[in-house]
């Protein structure tokens, strides 16, 4: 057994380094807007630029020009609230995708799941997806503030950072390409600059069935959608699929262990295993015995001396964290990460059910108020004699009532709209759920590396190894 296959948790060094490297299809960039944010906004919600689509969606606020008094409506209201005005009047984030990878409006929801994850339902924002220049490009600027608590967005390194991973990620829900460095191994030249611009066989293959895993009631469905998205299936001892123009056929377990039959089967069933479940001794094992058992050999056999005390303090490690779990049988280690891995899954579900209604509550408080705020303004406009005069001097204020107004009546229609009291006590209930599920979600994703690697490390362990009779036989590797 080598020594280095036990394995140690990932440090956030490591973590980090990893998202820095990741490359995706889907570019990110942001930059900041200091001035003449209503032309900045008149530019992305240029028909134009869509090919007359109505690609154009916003949050918070109207999804046209009146989206620039919004924003600087909330900015005035954080200064009332004793906040120190922002030199950045909004941030403008584009999101790019390859050539022929997404459709318009595919390329539009897309960005809008960017939009509401990332800026949590806390600013406005108005998305515009433009196909203007050979590609799809999401235009997404949001006010540089936020309208529930006033604080300011903050943009740096680490919170681009977070950006670009989360863009990957959703990506990656829906079937477009993110190629990390480590999985470019085994492809040469030609394919992986192939698969950089989308057009590699075994990569639309990947992106394809990833799509419609997510969607098929089972396999002989998934089966169906494979040919109806224009792929020939050859079935045997592997399956195999081939595109219209293709060649020859792609058998799925060439491109990678996630497209085997049988992993797309689990896919659909929705069921994940992991590395570091298979199972490598028998569930019935005693594991605090055996490994005893595993040390009592080791010590006694001629292991060379470094190597001798690297194995004895891991499984010293092993020991205590297995009695202290109580984690007596290797079906209690299996079904811990089972349970781990169960409950990070479920508060990701939580929070997002919480989040997204947030996203609906907290729009709503915010026209309300602007709504009641400014209705004796828009009745004194009624009432005026000279209703450009009053007009001009009230410009911002009547703009602010129309948004709230027009915006309220989209969300709620003819219905009585709710208490402000009620849903600004039922805001406060989920943003300290959410506040809960983030640190309990913290706390489980830690757990489940630490028993992912305990239960690796485990299997390494008792994995059955030929031993070295003498202690100089290699200095990392024990026989």
């Amino acid at each position: 057994m080598p020594i280095n296959s036990f394995v140690s948790p990932p440090t956030a060094e490591y973590q980090q380094s990893r998202r820095i490297s990741s490359t995706a299809m889907a570019v990110t960039k942001i930059k900041a807007i200091r001035g003449t944010l209503s032309k900045a906004i008149a530019y992305i919600l240029n028909p134009g630029k869509t090919d007359e689509k109505p690609l154009v969606s916003s949050y918070g606020c109207a999804a046209s020009d009146a989206a620039a008094k919004e924003f600087e409506w909330t900015r005035n209201l954080a200064v009332q609230q004793g906040m120190q005005m922002p030199k950045v009047l909004a941030r403008h984030l584009i999101q790019s995708f390859d050539i022929g990878e997404v459709t318009p409006e595919e390329a539009h929801e897309v960005g809008k799941q960017l939009a509401d994850e990332w800026l949590k339902g806390k600013y406005e924002y108005v998305i515009a997806t433009h196909i203007d220049k050979g590609h799809c490009h999401n235009h997404i600027i949001f006010n540089a503030v936020n309208y529930v608590d006033f604080h300011a967005y903050r943009s740096n390194k680490r919170t681009y950072r977070e950006l670009r991973q989360l863009s990957d990620e959703i990506c990656k829900e829906h079937g477009l390409s993110v190629i990390p460095p480590s999985q470019n191994k085994g492809m040469d030249y030609k394919e992986y600059t192939e698969a950089k611009r989308g057009t590699s066989w075994k990569q639309k293959l990947k992106q394809t069935i990833d799509r419609l895993v997510i969607t098929a009631k089972d396999y002989d469905d998934f089966l169906r959608l494979m040919q109806e998205a224009g792929y020939e299936i050859k079935t045997g001892k592997y399956i195999s699929f081939r595109a219209e123009g293709q060649e020859r056929f792609t058998r799925s377990k060439t491109i990678g262990e996630n497209y085997t039959e049988e992993r797309i089967k689990e896919r659909i069933a929705g069921r994940t295993p992991r590395r570091s479940q298979r199972q490598t001794v028998p569930n019935g094992i005693s594991l605090i015995g055996d490994i005893q058992e595993r040390i009592r050999l080791i010590d006694s056999k001629g292991y060379e001396y470094k190597a001798k005390l690297t194995i004895l303090k891991e499984a010293a490690r092993m020991l205590n964290y297995l009695t202290e779990n109580n984690l007596l049988q290797y079906a209690d280690l299996e079904k811990k990460v089972e349970d781990v891995h169960s409950s990070y899954d479920r508060t990701g579900k939580e929070l997002k059910g919480v989040e997204a209604r947030l996203r609906e509550v907290q729009p709503l408080i915010k026209n309300i108020s602007n709504y009641q705020r400014l209705k004796p303004v828009y009745d004194a406009f009624q009432r005026a004699k000279d209703k450009p005069s009053f007009k001009a001097k009230h410009e911002a204020e009547l703009v602010i009532f129309e948004a709230a107004r027009s915006t309220l009546l989209a969300m709620q229609g003819d219905e009585k709209l709710p208490s402000l009291k009620t849903l600004q006590a039922e805001q406060q209930r989920l943003l300290e759920e959410q506040q809960r599920l983030y640190s309990e979600r913290a706390k489980l994703k830690k757990e489940a590396r630490m028993i992912d690697t305990m239960k690796a490390n485990v299997d390494a362990f008792l994995k059955p190894t030929p031993y070295p009779e003498h202690s100089k036989e290699k200095n990392n590797q024990l026989e």
